[in-house]
């Protein structure tokens, strides 16, 4: 129901946009998050965006760099990355939060979606 889109392998400084599209339910009353697992390393928080889209919350790591937003009309999220390093290497995943405010922990998300792979070389 979630599939997410835009990864790919890009130099050291340089940007990307990932997309998340949905189908088979409207996440508009969602909150939504971006998630991503580098490597030999646990899953992480990036960012995430309240339903509204009126609150953003990131992680310090991408703060300043990365932007979440949300289409609703499309039912679509994205996640606008600059300014790229060796360490924003990984799978990143959206996901999907029904309830409550905008959160951080993964285990609040009810729907993951498929991930796309962000290579960033030095």
């Amino acid at each position: 129901q979630l599939q997410a889109s835009g990864g790919g392998l890009v130099q050291a400084g340089g940007s990307l946009r990932l997309s998340c599209a949905a189908s088979g339910r409207t996440f508009n009353t969602y909150n939504m998050g971006w998630f991503r697992q580098a490597p030999g390393k646990e899953r992480e928080f990036v960012a995430a965006i309240s339903w509204t889209g009126g609150w953003t919350y990131y992680a310090d790591s991408v703060k300043g760099r990365f932007t979440i937003s949300k289409d609703g009309a499309n039912n679509a999220l994205y996640l606008q990355m600059n300014s790229l390093k060796p360490d924003d290497t990984a799978i990143y995943y959206c996901a999907a939060d029904k309830f409550g405010s905008i959160t951080s922990r993964e285990n609040e998300y009810q729907y993951w979606g498929q991930e796309t792979q962000v290579t960033v070389s030095s």
